[in-house]
């Protein structure tokens, strides 16, 4: 049995926990935050692909404890008018609809599913280094512990510690062309349509929202510009926000200007960031996931459900393939043509060189699951031994 160290207690490492147990390794998760870091601005959408492969996990039972689905797409346009309304890919299956949900909750759900099913997950190990020698791999922790095994995953996100071992200082996210707010509003009137995500596309901003059973309305604007400086903090007073983006949003007619004008609480801006194409993955016994890997902006709202397609595919390459860096290569083959299209379209969206199509790639979370997916991601069978370009 193969002891692997995953190195990230998010999306991208917990699923992949997850997955590497199913297939049967010795999983070990290191996390760096000493809880499991929930977020009180960031929200994010699972699609239909990401609720796939997380039944491929055996964890759909537990993320539908939390959160909302969503089942149709509203695009309204900087007048207000309503430009279509349709159903979301998936709505006819509980296990596969759009879900709404804040990124803490998930992290927490996911963590909770890992410790239930025997997983070593430790809070509080910031990684400082890696060794990777002829018999183990060895991460090094800042409070001066290390764990050794004999594969280790970097699934630390955008600002990877991993990264460092694997590629060269060059392989560093860089600005996608615009900030992104997110907030929570209670109660505005005529936001009252659950089960629908709303797309704005304003003249100055991109804006959606959706709103909870409870009432609670999830929303977030990308608005171009220069990058947020690196020192000034995500989290600001709501009303500090709110002079930031009003403006732009009362440009245009519809809700989202009364919708942000409401938000009475904390609110959380971010630099969009990506991945530069071609960044390299995995050297000797070390493998970039996730964001760590390849970071996209948010603008087709497909992070975290490329993550957990990445868990299963990882996942399926270890166990079909005996020799870890063959498995490795194997992974990298399926995985980046359909993550770096993702990186392409999405920093199009932002950067305003892409118009999304009215029914696809305007909803986050929009994707066209197809056949030659379904079957990389499908448990029971081997992973194709042809790439078919998916995307």
């Amino acid at each position: 049995m193969a002891r692997t160290l995953v190195i990230g207690g998010g999306i991208a490492g917990t699923a992949a926990a997850l997955g590497l147990q199913k297939a049967g390794h010795d999983v070990a998760l290191f996390e760096a935050h000493p809880d499991t870091a929930e977020d009180i601005g960031a929200f994010l959408t699972l699609a239909t692909n990401g609720m796939r492969a997380l039944a491929q996990l055996d964890a759909t039972d537990a993320v539908t404890t939390v959160g909302f689905p969503l089942t149709s797409l509203r695009l309204l346009d900087h007048t207000g008018t309503e430009v279509t309304h349709a159903p979301l890919a998936g709505a006819d299956d509980p296990a596969l609809r759009y879900r709404c949900l804040r990124r803490g909750e998930l992290n927490a759900v996911l963590q909770a599913e890992a410790a239930r099913r025997g997983m070593a997950v430790v809070h509080g190990a910031r990684l400082v280094s890696v060794d990777d020698g002829p018999d183990g791999v060895t991460a090094h922790f800042a409070d001066g512990s290390t764990a050794t095994g004999d594969l280790l995953i970097g699934a630390d996100g955008l600002n990877s510690a991993v990264r460092g071992h694997v590629a060269d200082l060059a392989a560093q996210p860089r600005y996608a062309g615009q900030r992104v707010f997110y907030g929570y509003t209670d109660g505005i009137p005529g936001t009252a349509d659950t089960g629908a995500i709303t797309m704005v596309r304003g003249s100055k901003s991109a804006f959606g929202y959706a709103v909870s059973p409870e009432g609670e309305t999830y929303w977030f604007a990308r608005v171009a510009g220069e990058p947020l400086p690196a020192d000034r903090p995500a989290y600001r007073a709501a009303g500090e926000r709110r002079e930031e983006l009003l403006p732009l949003l009362r440009a245009d007619a519809g809700p989202a200007g009364d919708i942000v004008a409401a938000c009475a609480d904390r609110t959380m801006v971010v630099n969009a960031a990506e991945m530069p194409l071609g960044t390299p993955w995995h050297v000797g016994r070390v493998l970039l996931i996730g964001d760590a890997a390849h970071a996209a902006s948010p603008a087709t709202g497909q992070g975290a459900s490329m993550a957990l397609e990445d868990a299963v595919v990882l996942a399926k390459a270890l166990r079909d393939t005996p020799d870890p860096r063959t498995a490795f290569t194997v992974y990298e083959q399926h995985r980046r043509p359909r993550v770096e299209h993702n990186i392409i379209v999405s920093g199009g969206i932002s950067r305003g060189t892409h118009t999304p199509s009215r029914t696809n790639s305007a909803a986050p979370g929009a994707s066209r699951v197809d056949d030659a997916l379904i079957r990389q991601l499908a448990w029971e069978t081997p992973l194709p031994a042809g790439v078919d370009g998916e995307r």
